[in-house]
């Protein structure tokens, strides 16, 4: 919200929630009768059918951008502003589609009311030129005035300061305003609409082509790293006032008073408000290399549906629990099911997040296959080949380094990384499996005065040994369970029991009258930075220990690799990581932490 909401700043529809989408449904019901039931030949229009496909169009347009940004901002090259992004710009951000079905609303209704707009040819080249020429002339003047009057302290306060809560943008940044805003804005692209209207030249290519234009125009000033490449300038130097870059747009969101135009600097140009350094960050963030992070976690997909739920994914399902899923992702099964097509033939490992701890720079890499694949015979050696190449390139590029996340370590697969030691012992990039913090979280994680405890995971790995060798050194009497925890054998534990798992994997929940701890995880210090998706199915700021583990690891210096049976001192670990901020997880916080 602004810092003093003015009237009209609240969307009619935000009580609705997820059901806003209810709004539209009358109006598609509508056109989907009139175009493909309706006996009556005069009811089928191309103008009127296409529109929901046209919103469709916008949604996709502004996903693909939010996954680009995210994936170049994350790898470092041609990024702009290197401040973080945190949870409460990614909720505020969350009803970026509100003007999506603002303009379908706008789009149906004026249909239904102007027979005029009925049956409107497909393309005509004078009513596109006629928008473009429109466009350049009143709209950009007017936006630029209009966007100065909102950068007034009465204004500014009361509206635009919403948007300007996001220093660092993102793609869909670019709508985040109060509804009195949009509204204004509506007012001003609607004019080159309503001038091809009266002209007699509208066509539905140069409605829809002015929108795609503006969608595309705004995703690229607000992506955070620059994209127009030198060669376009210098080929046709005019463009600088006629084209915006991402580095023009991104100092408006950091000076506030300078390079107010909407998509032509041409007008700072002429009433002197172009911040004197555009061109001096435009050439530095264009000549920027991809960055090399001192630590990596490498980790992989869990479910089809967890390509949502990654940071590259949707923002909104990125920022909570796996476990939050969403009903419309059912709808999205034929994207799910090509998704998984496209990871079974994509052999090569992609970065997914970037986060800073102290001066450590962090990647997070992800390896393009699924749980399931995990456990296949067939998929081993690939997954394999993978992990190996991860790790050499991780050497190549100096990283200090590399955790092994999810499955990526798992003794069945690879003895917990120690085949990649054997096969390359010159190897420079420490491979870490984080199971001496691991140990470490889960005794910690055991209240005091516990007399007798069972141990349950899908193999009996050197976690599972190293906690029970813990526990009965304290006089713990301590039962190892080989096969998963049914929900059978869940059942017969008494009521108040607390499970907590050792392995990378939470158990199904099958009681309700008993506690359920998360994996083994840690709550993460406020100077970790860039936190704005969780890990998996953990709470937000919420670490996996394995994770963890590789940060410590850096942070420390310990120049050796934690893999096959190699254990740390797993009390030395676990001080390591309260001292560095992180803190325990108890049910307390973990419910605090989703809520």
């Amino acid at each position: 919200m602004a810092s003093k909401p003015g009237i009209l700043t609240e969307w009619p529809w935000t009580r609705l929630g997820n059901f806003k989408y209810l709004i539209l449904a009358p109006f598609m019901g509508h056109s989907i009768y009139s175009f493909f039931i309706s006996k009556d030949e005069s009811k089928r229009d191309i103008g009127y059918i296409i529109i929901l496909p046209f919103l469709l169009l916008r949604v996709i347009q502004n996903q693909i951008w939010i996954s680009l940004s995210r994936y170049r901002t994350a790898k470092g090259n041609n990024r702009i502003v290197d401040k973080s992004i945190e949870f409460d710009q990614v909720d505020r951000e969350r009803n970026w589609d509100d003007q999506i079905i603002f303009n379908g609303l706008l789009y149906y209704i004026g249909y239904l009311r102007l027979e005029q707009v009925h049956h409107l040819p497909l393309w005509r080249t004078d009513g596109i030129i006629l928008t473009a020429l429109i466009h350049i002339g009143p709209v950009e003047f007017l936006y630029y005035w209009f966007h100065r009057a909102l950068h007034h302290h009465f204004l500014y306060s009361r509206y635009h300061s919403h948007h300007h809560s996001s220093i660092v943008t993102e793609p869909i940044t670019a709508f985040i305003h109060p509804f009195a805003e949009v509204l204004a804005y509506y007012a001003l692209f609607a004019i080159p609409v309503f001038a091809t209207e009266f002209a007699g030249t509208t066509s539905i290519a140069s409605i829809g082509a002015y929108v795609i234009y503006t969608d595309f125009m705004n995703n690229m000033g607000h992506c955070n790293f620059e994209i127009i490449p030198k060669w376009m300038f210098s080929m046709f130097p005019p463009l600088k006032y006629l084209m915006y870059t991402p580095s023009y747009h991104s100092l408006h969101h950091t000076q506030f008073r300078t390079n107010y135009s909407l998509f032509m600097p041409l007008y700072d140009y002429i009433f002197s408000t172009m911040d004197k350094s555009t061109d001096t960050l435009y050439e530095k963030s264009v000549q920027k290399e991809a960055e090399v992070p001192d630590v990596v976690h490498l980790t992989h997909l869990t479910t089809p549906e967890s390509i949502y739920h990654l940071r590259l994914g949707f923002p909104s399902l990125a920022s909570k629990p796996h476990d939050t899923s969403k009903w419309y992702l059912l709808l999205m099964w034929p994207v799910t099911l090509g998704s998984i097509m496209i990871t079974w033939m994509y052999g090569q490992t992609f970065v997914i997040e970037r986060n800073l701890f102290k001066n450590l720079k962090l990647q997070t890499w992800a390896i393009p296959k699924f749980r399931i694949q995990y456990s296949s015979q067939w998929e081993r050696d690939a997954i394999n080949n993978l992990i190996e190449e991860a790790i050499k390139e991780a050497n190549l590029k100096g990283i200090k380094v590399l955790s092994l996340g999810l499955l990526n370590q798992e003794e069945k697969l690879n003895n917990n990384g120690e085949i990649y030691i054997r096969r390359h012992p010159q190897l420079k990039v420490n491979v870490v499996d984080g199971s001496s913090l691991v140990v470490a979280v889960v005794l910690n994680s055991i209240p005091k005065g516990t007399s007798n405890i069972v141990l349950q995971g899908h193999s009996l790995s050197k976690v599972a040994y190293s906690i029970a060798l813990a526990l009965c050194q304290r006089g713990t009497q301590t039962w190892l369970v080989e096969d998963g925890l049914n929900e059978d054998e869940q059942l017969k534990a008494p009521k108040g029991t607390i499970f907590i798992p050792y392995s990378q994997f939470p158990p199904r929940k099958a009681r309700t009258d008993c506690f359920y701890f998360n994996t083994p995880a840690m709550i993460c210090p406020k100077h970790l930075q860039n936190v704005d998706s969780c890990e998996n199915w953990l709470p937000r700021r919420v670490m996996s220990a394995w994770r963890i583990a590789g940060i410590l690891h850096a942070y420390e210096g310990w120049n050796e690799h934690e893999c096959g049976n190699m254990m740390f001192d797993i009390d030395k670990v676990w001080k390591a990581s309260l001292d560095h901020g992180f803190s325990p997880l108890t049910m307390a916080s973990a419910t605090d932490s989703k809520t």
